[in-house]
């Protein structure tokens, strides 16, 4: 599973990645980054995602984000007029302005919230939910709070990242809590949280608490080749993830040149990508695309690469 990335694994770097490295073909489930309500209403902008014709073929799979049974409720209504019968919800983003706010992680906090959205979600016998949490917002342990609602729900998996939402995408893993966590869950458990390399991934699928599966994040924005080489079972040498990755950016930058308006805009988009496309290449050379404050000088810098 590719884990949903706000900015980064939007309609265009799904539809360019799978078209790239077989996603769609090697059975990948995309997960769009969260759709939230905004000024008391869906976001256009993360409806204009699901939307997308981009999506055509992809098992591609809507996350929301919410922190009452009224704003599950509303985004629900709109997946499901957008032609979607999974749904998952997002009790793991650890942004802490969501968090304040009562969403992401900071939804377990909030058991009675949580009962009223699971009990919303078995009125919906129609639509398949999951989940993807943390294990709490300050100490690992608060998932217990809230795993006896979750098993109420017939989810089709829950995907946990064993870190909380204070440590945001460092430090420990707690393996431990994740294994205790896996015990306890009626559906079946997906680990999230620092893969890297096809290594890793079977390392993962073999734990004792024996995961049913893996999402990747960063790691398949470092590295967009993860699943590929995984699925061949051998590791691409450094010349083949290069020559890929740069197709892949190309792909998505004539996308954007050819519908978003000025330098500055296209820039402002693409640019982000090379947080974590940069790692493949000579710190010296990335820096080069950072300055570049135009299309002429951002296209340069790609060809220095």
């Amino acid at each position: 599973m590719l884990a949903p990335l706000q900015g980064f694994t939007e309609a265009p770097f799904r539809r360019f990645h799978s078209e790239i490295y077989g996603g769609a073909d090697a059975g990948i489930t995309y997960f769009s980054p969260f759709l939230r309500i905004e000024h008391g209403e869906p976001r256009q902008r993360d409806l204009r995602d699901i939307k997308s014709e981009l999506n055509a073929g992809l098992h591609l799979i809507p996350q929301l984000i919410c922190r009452n049974v009224g704003e599950f409720n509303s985004l629900v209504e709109e997946i499901r007029l957008a032609g979607f019968s999974e749904i998952d919800l997002n009790l793991g983003c650890p942004f802490a302005p969501q968090v304040r706010k009562g969403r992401g992680t900071g939804l377990l906090a909030n058991p009675s919230a949580l009962e009223e959205i699971a009990a919303a979600m078995i009125a919906m016998p129609d639509v398949g939910f999951s989940v993807k949490m943390r294990l709490g917002v300050k100490a690992p342990d608060e998932w217990r709070n809230v795993m006896p609602i979750l098993n109420k729900v017939a989810l089709s998996h829950i995907t946990v990242h064993p870190r909380t939402a204070t440590q945001q995408y460092a430090g420990e893993l707690f393996m431990d809590s994740f294994a205790q966590l896996a015990s306890e869950a009626a559906a079946p458990v997906i680990f999230n949280g620092d893969i890297h390399t096809p290594a890793m991934i079977d390392q993962i699928l073999s734990l004792p608490s024996r995961p049913a599966g893996v999402m990747i994040g960063r790691g398949a924005l470092i590295r967009p080749s993860l699943f590929a080489e995984w699925i061949e079972q051998r590791e691409w040498s450094k010349d083949e993830r290069i020559e890929k990755l740069l197709l892949l950016h190309d792909r998505i930058f004539e996308y954007f040149s050819h519908n978003l308006c000025g330098d500055t805009q296209i820039l402002s988009k693409i640019k982000p990508y090379w947080e974590f496309f940069g790692l493949e290449f000579d710190r010296r050379q990335v820096k080069k695309i950072a300055k570049a404050n135009n299309i002429p000088a951002y296209n340069a810098a790609i060809l220095s690469l």
